[in-house]
């Protein structure tokens, strides 16, 4: 079966972006984009918000026609085109790019979904992360750790989300100072 699994780079103090939805700070060097687009290109389809959908969107469809573009961005670029995305959205009407809108959160679809066949489920967004926390639908956590304080924007896990006994299954230090901290979810219920 499929797992979800909880994608995201994080700061040190906890925050997915800064204010006035600044990610600047992220420090994405070619070995840690490398590992993206390795870990990206496994994945059988990306769940995200909207937010995160159209942050997307708005910069991977034609990344690689930049002559500029460093060879992991236009690999990504190819690969966030082809994988299938399901965007978890009550607001937007459409979607390019290999993309299904979904309006609700429903964990039988959701269950449903992971008995498909195919590579794991990527989960974006703080708010559909704890949408899907809240109905134990997360399997696994993959946080990226940038080494940065900053001090105030959007938290990656927000107030009064759903406690998750977990389990440390890997972690990595990259060469520019990321964490990779990889947790298996030991309470998240197998349909």
């Amino acid at each position: 079966m499929r797992k979800i699994v909880l994608m995201m780079s994080v700061s040190l103090d906890g925050y997915i972006e800064g204010p006035d939805r600044d990610i600047s700070w992220h420090r994405v060097d070619e070995e840690l984009h490398q590992h993206f687009n390795d870990t990206a290109r496994e994945m059988g389809a990306f769940l995200d918000g909207r937010v995160t959908h159209e942050l997307m969107a708005d910069f991977w469809p034609t990344a690689d026609q930049d002559p500029d573009a460093s060879a992991p961005v236009v690999e990504f670029a190819a690969i966030w085109r082809e994988k299938p995305k399901i965007v978890y959205s009550r607001t937007l009407q459409h979607a390019d790019w290999n993309t299904t809108i979904v309006r609700d959160v429903v964990p039988e679809e959701v269950r449903a979904l992971k008995e498909q066949p195919g590579g794991d489920l990527g989960l974006g967004g703080a708010r559909l992360a704890a949408a899907f926390l809240r109905h134990g639908l997360v399997d696994e956590f993959r946080i990226y750790v940038h080494p940065v304080l900053v001090g105030a924007g959007t938290p990656l896990f927000s107030q009064g989300s759903a406690p998750a006994d977990l389990r440390l299954v890997e972690s990595r230090t990259f060469g520019n100072g990321v964490v990779l901290l990889r947790h298996q979810c030991l309470n998240t219920p197998q349909h």
